[in-house]
């Protein structure tokens, strides 16, 4: 195995570690959130539209993670400058202004619920914030890395 391979499998670990991450926030965490919630506040469903933004995220930071998968998959078979590789990059900017999108929906919601019940929102909300400041730095690099591809795979064509 060369450089480029080690490197590249290293990501892939890194890119499965953290969808296994996601997987269990998915089928332990959320749901054992609910159910003590349900527990603490019978008949106060409050809490189901936020996982509803949770799960999206998460579903769509899942797609993101995949495409990534493929991307490294690409670079490893040398096809990183290929239209398969841009429509990856196209996804992953997609799923990251999803996942922008979803937040921002769950931050209107929690500002809702805390003018009706006159709770605080402001550590999920500053937390929330700080999340899209992260996501937008990605969707920012993908996007050049995808006008820079597209760049060269447009003078390529131009050139045969």
């Amino acid at each position: 195995m060369n450089v480029k391979q080690w490197s590249t499998t290293f990501l892939k670990v890194i890119i499965f570690l953290i969808g296994i991450a996601v997987l269990a926030l998915c089928i332990y965490w959320l749901p054992e959130m609910a159910i003590r919630d349900a527990k603490v506040h019978p008949r106060d469903y409050s809490i189901y539209p936020i996982l509803g933004f949770a799960y999206g995220c998460c579903i769509a930071f899942s797609v993101a993670l995949y495409q990534v998968f493929k991307l490294l998959n690409y670079i490893e078979r040398n096809n990183a400058f290929s239209e398969l590789s841009l429509k990856s990059l196209k996804v992953i900017k997609k799923s990251a202004l999803t996942t922008i999108f979803l937040i921002v929906l769950g931050i209107v919601y929690l500002k809702v619920l805390a003018k009706v019940t006159g709770d605080d929102p402001a550590g999920p909300i500053s937390l929330s914030l700080m999340g899209i400041l992260a996501i937008s730095i990605i969707t920012a690099i993908v996007d050049v890395l995808q006008k820079l591809l597209k760049n060269i795979l447009d003078t390529k064509l131009e050139n045969d």
